[in-house]
């Protein structure tokens, strides 16, 4: 909840508070004045008492309600608050506001409104009726988009008119608030990829239960440790109480990579390629997230998130919600960046050996396909998801099956499961095949390393 504080339907400076609200007069009160003025020159030229008499009445309502509005001393606070306050694209929000009548007379008729962007919906108008002394009224009203990103509410404004509407005048909040449209997620199928191992492995590594990996000796002891962890011969070695040092499995990791390169998309909008592969990077990172992985989100440009956890994933001290929604709300505003190359992303990669790795690739010429043969080698597996965009906008042809095939082998024979994504593929379908895939692949190396054996043995579960 946001609040947006007091506003008081008065002016600290008369002078600037009488301007304002002579600027307040509507088109009814501007009206009602020029004819006044005419009426009262034409009495004064044509010597007419009566039309005199009009005339200074026309003029002299309007400016009655100005000084009535002037002279309000309303006192108002509003609160707003979003449910949820991130949501994903298709999916509605609702927002909730709340006028606290602090002042200790009670308020005319209010108008209330909102500001919100064009691509929420219409903006919000309220009339609320006349607040006692200490009340309060909550309206409430929805918002939907079918865009990502993030969008900024408020501020509230209050409009207070007359009852004759001759004048009205507008006072702002100065409070906002932002509403985070995130990637649509589809639910994944529970399979295995290649490279995910559920023990100590490629897919797993292994950190010390109770310090850091330098210190491998058993360690001194404890108030509050266990004495069935007593070490006996680490203590009369060295005089005084040691305990073992257990070793735990730590979360397997696994890295998400979106290429967000310019270059390597065509076409905007919900439905283009480039929405297609920020969703499906959202929908990998929430299920990785949900098996119980270490994940990090990394773009082309190299940056990683979160940033607090070791190397940019996502720490077992970390809570894996906020974890999540920082890179939600990371994918929520990524947009297409100006590099050419794959390169920062691999001198990420480069540093050891990351776990699985889930890319999703879009157009890529030979020189950067061969970036990402060489990012292979610093996973323990990689799975691609590779979009060929110009078929999402013109359609699929010969030419544009050939060259994706293309692709698709440079990463396949560096050891990629690589998966092409034809337009509006489904991602929980290229899931699964990417799984089989994997398996296929699995199985033919042990097959040609157990003697050339025909046919394929074992599979994934």
């Amino acid at each position: 909840m946001s609040a947006g504080g007091p506003a008081a339907m008065d002016d600290s400076d008369d002078k600037g508070g009488l301007r304002a609200a002579l600027s307040g007069l509507t088109t009814r009160g501007r009206s009602f004045l020029a004819a006044g003025i005419a009426a009262a020159v034409c009495a004064y030229v044509l010597g007419q008492g009566d039309l005199l008499r009009v005339g200074l009445l026309l003029a002299v309502l309007p400016l009655v309600c100005v000084a009535v509005l002037f002279r309000t001393r309303y006192r108002v606070a509003g609160t707003r608050r979003l449910s949820p306050s991130r949501v994903s694209a298709g999916t509605e929000a609702r927002v909730h506001l709340r006028m606290d009548n602090i002042s200790r007379l009670p308020t005319g008729l209010l108008m209330l409104q909102d500001r919100v962007p064009y691509v929420l919906g219409p903006r919000p108008r309220f009339v609320l009726d006349r607040v006692e002394a200490g009340g309060r009224r909550e309206v409430s009203y929805r918002v939907r988009s079918d865009l990502r990103g993030r969008y900024p509410l408020g501020p509230l404004q209050l409009r207070l008119s007359d009852p004759f509407g001759m004048c009205e005048l507008t006072r702002s909040f100065t409070a906002y608030d932002s509403l985070v449209v995130v990637p649509r997620t589809e639910p994944l199928p529970p399979v295995r990829l290649a490279g995910e191992s559920s023990g100590y492995g490629e897919g797993r590594q292994r950190s010390l239960a109770l310090a850091g990996e330098d210190d491998v000796i058993p360690r001194g002891y404890r108030h509050g440790d266990d004495l069935r962890r007593v070490h006996w011969r680490s203590t009369a070695r060295y005089g005084e109480l040691m305990v073992r040092r257990e070793e735990q499995p730590q979360r397997a990791r696994c890295t998400v990579l979106l290429d967000t390169r310019q270059t390597a998309y065509e076409g905007t909008g919900p439905d283009s390629a480039f929405e297609w592969a920020v969703s499906g990077a959202a929908s990998a990172l929430m299920h990785m997230l949900e098996r119980g992985f270490s994940v990090r989100l990394l773009t082309d440009e190299g940056s990683a998130l979160p940033v607090e956890g070791a190397g940019g994933f996502s720490g077992s001290g970390q809570d894996p919600a906020a974890a999540a929604g920082l890179m939600m709300d990371t994918l929520a505003e990524v947009d297409n960046s100006d590099g050419g190359g794959l390169s920062r992303a691999y001198d990420v990669l480069r540093g050891g050996n990351e776990g699985l790795l889930i890319a999703f690739l879009g157009e890529l010429d030979e020189e950067q396909a061969a970036v990402a043969a060489r990012m292979r080698q610093r996973s323990g597996g990689a799975v691609a998801f590779v979009l060929d965009s110009a078929a999402w906008v013109h359609g699929e042809s010969p030419a544009t099956e050939a060259a994706s095939e293309q692709r698709l082998r440079l990463l396949r024979e560096s050891g990629w499961t690589a998966v092409a994504v034809k337009p509006g593929s489904g991602l929980a379908g290229l899931w699964q095949q990417a799984s089989h895939l994997g398996s296929l692949t699995q199985s033919a190396a042990v097959g040609g390393s157990t003697g050339g054996t025909t046919g394929f043995s074992g599979g994934w579960s």
